[in-house]
């Protein structure tokens, strides 16, 4: 049982990535289409290039969806509005003018034969505004239009303008008494109506609502059939507006109609393994060319978690609507890789999400095409991502390809430019700006995965910080040779690609042990005591190593990244104080070298080898006396090589040729700090 725990314990990192592949592939997959996918590829335009292709089922064609929003759109215009009829208004309405008929025209003023003709036109006017119905106020632009007027249950087709409005009352009045030869009337009728007619007609919302629903359900969405066996496209037969319908119409059916088959789990099983396949392919390449990488698992968790959130989000707009799938921004993922790696990882990472999305989304050929375009010109364009102005320009990069890509596939698909769909290139839009937000993004990455960005060394490289104004203050002199390393370190990185930014930071914080004892470093000392003469050699020689150990207590101490503490801890690799070894063999014959080397490791990077190089470079230099252009050749190829002959760079990723380039750079720099001149003959 101790042997089986101990080799679980042993090998905790393989199986940490063991559970961590499989938990990817499993999430990846269940949020993939639950069917079948068309094994066919085709595109409006162009040549079918397989064999001739026949129904393997009764199938019906599905309507294009530009054809089914026609047919919405034409019953929305031709629809007709309900208006509901109150009968009890015209009843009340009634009663109240049979009381008001003899105060208006009292039979004090008419004869018994004038009252009854009066009162016959009064009752026909009343009857004739109330045919149909009277309403508040009337609709503009429906006068010409025919409505459903609802009276009793019973909806009758009416024309709009039969309806009666309050507002026109008066000039209905006018016209009915002129029509009667009874104008002189006039004021005594339109008082008798004034205040009297209600409007009992009214626009049911509802009702219309409703019918509008029932017509837009029965459109069908299928035109036609195809039964099995049906030659749909021929071999070399260009694929047109016809039969891409009903290509598109199998496609559509050909998932559905696996899933009826039951082959759901014979489906799952080859997502699985081509997911699989793809994420075995970045454990693959993390372990041949990242190592470090692929041996730290929280930076492999944080790969593999960016990729199952880019295939996560994808899904769910292909799902909500599939019109929206550029609007994800996809270039995020390599944009971070690049900012936490390196270019190469981060191209690779892309291409790999980007062929695990071709199985999810429509029209997989131009997405793979597009996504993989704008990821390489998201590499190749985004650097120095701390300054905003760079990500503005990259992102309208990036924009302007996804726009140019569009087009040109339309162009290919339509064979012109009508037509283009400024809704897709307003996604475009949206999508870059959403691109944006990868700054805030990288900020809570770090804060989650412990990760350090270009932002951040900005950040730390501020000689104003706490940390480097405790060192300036305990130990001016060390703060001072941090500065000129960072300088000599910064101008070699530049010079042979590497990370100029981490190597400055990793500089300025490298000895930051030192203030713990300054006086023990000769660049702290300002009098002629020395307190190593009153210590032994191994004493001495403690304290000196010692201020590795103690960087890096304070480095955590004050939550450096573990990427600049990885400075302080190899900036000596395994080298020797030779000086205080040499004085200890003057003392006794048998001493134990490994008393007076640093404990490591060596440096692992081409930028933890500039520091170990501008480190001792920068330092030595301080003893050189009347320096002159020889002297400094012969003094830098003596250090750097001796740290060479030693092995401090076997672990570091860095070439001769770029150790040479260092050279001369840290040549041309203390040649610089010493103002040297060229001497002309006399």
């Amino acid at each position: 049982m101790q042997n089986f725990l101990d080799k679980i314990f042993k090998n905790q990192s393989h199986i940490y990535k063991s559970i961590l592949y499989i938990v990817t592939v499993c999430f990846i997959v269940f949020f993939f289409p639950k069917g079948g996918q068309f094994k066919y590829e085709f595109q409006k335009g162009k040549t079918w290039q397989y064999e001739n292709l026949y129904a393997p089922f009764d199938f019906s064609i599905n309507k294009s969806q530009a054809d089914v929003l026609k047919e919405k759109n034409q019953i929305k215009a031709e629809r007709l509005d309900y208006y509901k009829c109150d009968l009890k208004v015209f009843e009340d309405v009634s009663v109240a003018f049979n009381k008001r008929f003899p105060i208006i025209f009292s039979a004090e003023k008419y004869n018994s034969r004038q009252l009854v003709t009066l009162k016959e036109a009064a009752n026909d006017i009343l009857n004739n505004l109330y045919e149909f119905g009277v309403i508040r106020t009337k609709a503009k632009g429906s006068v010409f239009k025919d409505i459903y007027l609802v009276k009793n249950q019973e909806a009758t087709r009416i024309e709009y303008n039969k309806l009666r409005s309050i507002g026109y009352l008066d000039s209905s009045i006018d016209a009915f008494l002129k029509r009667r030869g009874l104008s002189t009337f006039s004021e005594s009728y339109k008082e008798l109506f004034s205040g009297l007619v209600k409007p009992n007609v009214s626009f049911d919302k509802d009702l219309t609502q409703k019918a509008l629903e029932s017509e837009l359900s029965k459109i069908s969405h299928t035109r036609g059939t195809v039964s099995e066996g049906d030659l749909i496209i021929a071999r070399g037969e260009v694929v047109e507006a016809e039969n891409l319908n009903v290509l598109n119409s199998l496609k559509g059916e050909f998932a559905s109609e696996l899933w009826a088959n039951n082959n759901f789990y014979y489906i799952i099983s080859g997502y699985t393994v081509l997911v699989a396949l793809v994420l075995m392919m970045l454990f693959l390449f993390l372990k041949k060319y990242r190592v470090e990488i692929f041996e730290n698992n929280t930076k492999v968790t944080f790969i593999f978690f960016n990729i199952a959130l880019m295939v996560f989000i994808t899904t769910l707009v292909v799902k909500y609507n599939e019109a929206y799938i550029f609007v994800v921004p996809l270039c995020i993922l390599p944009l971070i890789i690049k900012t936490f790696f390196d270019a190469r990882l981060a191209l690779f990472v892309h291409v790999l999400a980007v062929l695990i999305l071709g199985f999810v989304v429509p029209n997989s050929y131009e997405y793979i095409f597009l996504q993989i375009i704008a990821g390489i010109v998201t590499i190749l364009t985004v650097s120095q991502l701390y300054k905003r102005a760079n990500l503005f320009i990259s992102v309208g990069q990036i924009t302007l390809i996804y726009m140019v890509g569009y087009l040109a596939f339309h162009t290919i698909h339509e064979g012109n430019l009508k037509n283009i769909e400024w809704f897709a290139l307003g996604l475009f839009l949206l999508n870059g700006m959403i691109t944006l937000f990868v700054q805030p993004l990288i900020y809570i990455y770090e804060k989650i995965f412990g990760l350090v960005s270009d932002v951040s060394l900005l950040e730390l490289s501020d000689t104003n910080s706490s940390l480097l104004k405790e060192l300036s203050n305990k130990a001016p002199g060390t703060f001072h040779h941090s500065m000129q390393v960072s300088n000599l370190a910064e101008a070699a990185a530049n010079e042979i690609g590497a990370n100029s930014m981490l190597v400055r930071v990793g500089a300025l914080y490298h000895d930051i042990g030192k203030m713990e004892n300054p006086t023990f470093f000769t660049e702290n000392q300002i009098t002629n005591v020395n307190p190593h003469d009153e210590v032994s050699s191994k004493e001495s020689a403690k304290i000196i190593i010692d201020h590795v150990i103690n960087g890096i207590e304070i480095a955590r101490k004050n939550n450096l990244p573990d990427r600049v503490i990885d400075f302080i801890r190899s900036h000596h690799g395994t080298t020797t104080v030779y000086y205080f070894y040499k004085k200890q063999q003057a003392i006794e014959e048998n001493v134990n070298i490994e008393d007076f080397k640093y404990p490591g490791p060596l440096p692992f990077s081409k930028e933890t080898a500039i520091l170990m190089m501008a480190d001792s470079v920068e330092a030595a230099s301080k003893s050189l006396k009347n320096p002159t252009f020889l002297i400094i050749d012969e003094f830098v190829d003596k250090i750097i090589d001796g740290q060479m002959a030693a092995g401090q760079f076997i672990n570091a990723d860095i070439t001769f040729k770029e150790i040479a380039s260092v050279k001369k750079v840290m040549k041309q720099k203390l040649t610089n700090i010493y103002h040297l001149r060229v001497e002309y003959p006399e």
